[in-house]
């Protein structure tokens, strides 16, 4: 087969198994090829093929979905051009045409013949793989599938033009690579790099989860929906009581609009020294970047805000357009103020400029949102609507009696209390009494 004549998908993740199957399909008729090396390498190349399947939770023709993890994961000059924007213009299209054909002589090439000519009589297993039904340790089921009915549909492409047409609508719905295929992601230092790495099981809440706070929701949407759609957009703090839901919304924001270009990477505040490499590996990607910092603060004495200022304001270089921030705290300042911060002190003689310079990072900070706790009237509704979409068949009465006492012993009235008293409920078997 032609592999070594590809234009563009070279040095592809996993491309081993691939550069020896191509070495049997132009190896395994020869008189002179030995049939035992040719069996013991198809045995080799089911044996990754398999433990892929395992790892991704792949399912159907194997060597088919083998291709289109190639095909979907890999980066190059055409793949990261059309991801998100669809079709392009230019000569980078006969490039890519010239590769999508020798693929699909790939997804045509008729292993059983090989299978009977070295004897191999295993084939089968792979050309018509029944997993689990449950995903992989790498993949989720949505990228699973997504993978998986790509595969198909390649197989059944009409000619070259169709085949390329399927790879590049796949580019454009979802993207190519990691960041692509994942929605979220947190970052690492391996060998003094920083990498992005996905994070595979993220919680799957909408807005429509989040009882009550509809203006501080709409302030959060309204952003966000500028930010995807290229408008001028800022960088969001979520401010206020623990448990009311500030987390949350920037999840369900994430799942609303995943489909949209955005993704999710989640910073902690002892990276921030990490921030610029992170950034330079997106930076001009065509997808929309939300730097995620939860639970944002900084004791008097931390120095990392100085990184984050830094990262918001610019340098020279002005900060990418396709990436903001947003940060969810607990305090309104970030950063803890003490009584001496308002005395003037001996050791320091403009104490005031210190203050300043503290408090000065929530001004970076376009759109501030506030979540408060919600009061007696507003956590008994929300009590009401998470009982009533978990299917909790206490009478009201009861209900809110015993979720009052619960907010009493666990924390006070929020959100979070009211969905760990339904858990509690369902946990316990006492939500079906009636």
């Amino acid at each position: 087969m032609r592999t070594n004549e590809f234009l563009i998908y070279r040095d592809m993740e996993q491309g081993h198994v691939l550069k020896d199957m191509a070495f049997l399909m132009e190896n395994y008729q020869k008189e002179d090829y030995a049939k035992e090396d040719g069996k013991e390498l198809l045995f080799a190349c089911m044996n990754r093929m398999l433990e892929m399947a395992v790892s991704y939770g792949f399912e159907g023709n194997l060597w088919h979905t083998y291709l289109t993890f190639l095909l979907a994961n890999h980066e190059n000059a055409y793949s990261m051009s059309c991801e998100i924007v669809g079709p392009v213009e230019g000569s980078i299209n006969q490039a890519a045409l010239h590769d999508f054909r020798i693929f699909r002589e790939l997804f045509a090439f008729d292993l059983t013949e090989m299978e009977r000519t070295l004897g191999a009589d295993c084939l089968s297993l792979i050309l018509d793989y029944r997993g689990s039904g449950e995903h992989g340790n790498v993949f989720n089921k949505r990228i699973r599938d997504r993978i998986c009915d790509l595969s198909r549909a390649l197989a059944a492409s009409a000619d070259d033009q169709d085949f390329k047409r399927i790879v590049t609508q796949f580019y454009r719905e979802f993207g190519v690579g990691k960041l692509g295929l994942h929605k979220a992601f947190r970052t690492e230092r391996r060998d003094g790099d920083v990498r992005i790495v996905p994070i595979t099981r993220i919680a799957h809440v909408h807005l429509d989860d989040l009882v009550g706070y509809e203006i501080a929701k709409k302030k959060l949407i309204d952003n966000t929906e500028a930010f995807v759609k290229g408008k001028k957009a800022n960088n969001c703090l979520l401010f206020g009581d623990a448990g009311t839901g500030k987390s949350t919304s920037i999840k369900a924001i994430l799942n609303q609009y995943y489909d949209q270009g955005l993704r999710m990477i989640e910073v902690y505040k002892h990276q921030f020294q990490d921030l610029n490499d992170t950034i330079a590996q997106i930076k001009n990607r065509n997808y929309k970047f939300i730097i995620y910092m939860d639970d944002l603060s900084f004791e008097e004495f931390e120095i990392e805000y100085k990184y984050l200022k830094a990262v918001i304001e610019g340098g020279l270089e002005r900060k990418p357009e396709n990436i903001l921030i947003y940060a969810t705290s607990n305090r309104r300042h970030l950063i803890r103020e003490t009584f001496r911060d308002k005395q003037d002190r001996d050791e320091e003689l403009h104490t005031n400029d210190t203050v300043q310079e503290k408090l000065s990072l929530v001004a970076r900070f376009g759109v501030t949102i506030y979540f408060g706790k919600p009061a007696k009237k507003e956590f008994q509704e929300i009590v009401r609507k998470l009982a009533a979409r978990n299917g909790v068949s206490l009478p009201e009465e009861r209900l809110l009696l015993e979720a009052g006492r619960w907010e009493l012993q666990h924390g006070g009235m929020s959100g979070r209390t009211a969905q760990q008293f339904i858990d509690y409920l369902l946990g316990t078997g006492l939500g079906d009494e009636s």
